[in-house]
């Protein structure tokens, strides 16, 4: 199976006709799979479902080892994610928390207006869950996400960038870290919106163990 990738230097990302084909099952058995969150994925802005290769090898381990996949993410008894958005335009701070907050999902939402902040709330509070815009004044959103990468030590589950770039431009900038998710600004919330849940997903499954 040939994985769609949305970086060439990020994590490998699967359409649910290949994961079908990886599983032996149906399309449309993948796709209830992604909605109730038992396999971690998104919708991108086209509404098409992406799984991550994280996400399938979690359930693919659980699925040979005999062990019954998670249940779906039920917001009644939730593991909440921190979170945390680097933006400095203070209009799509008031956006991001408006459609955020709106969702129901459980996440603490906190903001940075320049990569300083974000870099001590990283230190502090080590989120969950990593927005970052790259282009900004000062400390920008790329210089954030080197200087968090290359730390031996470094352990933070989700990061996403949203950005005015394309994907070729953020090449020239020397690409994403592996595992790094990119998406487009303007953002299309339904893609953002699946892939917090797929976040909130597998914190809930870990604290489930």
């Amino acid at each position: 199976m040939t994985p769609t990738t949305p970086h060439p230097s990020s994590e490998a990302v699967y359409t649910t006709q290949q994961v079908a084909e990886r599983l032996g099952l149906s399309v449309s058995t993948v796709q209830q799979l992604v909605e109730s969150g038992i396999i971690g994925g998104w919708k991108t802005r086209g509404g098409h479902r992406r799984i991550p290769a994280s996400a399938l090898e979690h359930y693919l381990s659980t699925r040979h080892t005999g062990t019954p996949p998670a249940p779906p993410l039920d917001l009644a008894r939730p593991a909440v994610s921190s979170l945390l958005v680097l933006e400095d335009d203070l209009v799509q701070q008031t956006l991001y928390r408006g459609r955020i907050n709106s969702w129901g999902l459980p996440l603490e939402l906190t903001f940075c207006s320049n990569g300083y902040d974000a870099l001590i709330e990283v230190a502090l509070r080590q989120p969950d869950i990593l927005l970052l815009d790259i282009m900004m004044d000062g400390i920008d959103g790329y210089e954030v996400l080197k200087a968090l990468t290359s730390r031996p030590n470094f352990r933070l589950s989700h990061i996403a960038v949203l950005t005015n770039l394309s994907e070729t431009d953020v090449e020239t900038l020397g690409g994403l870290p592996a595992g790094v998710i990119y998406m487009s600004k303007p953002i299309n919330f339904d893609e953002l919106r699946g892939y917090l849940r797929g976040c909130c997903a597998a914190k809930t499954r870990l604290y489930a163990k």
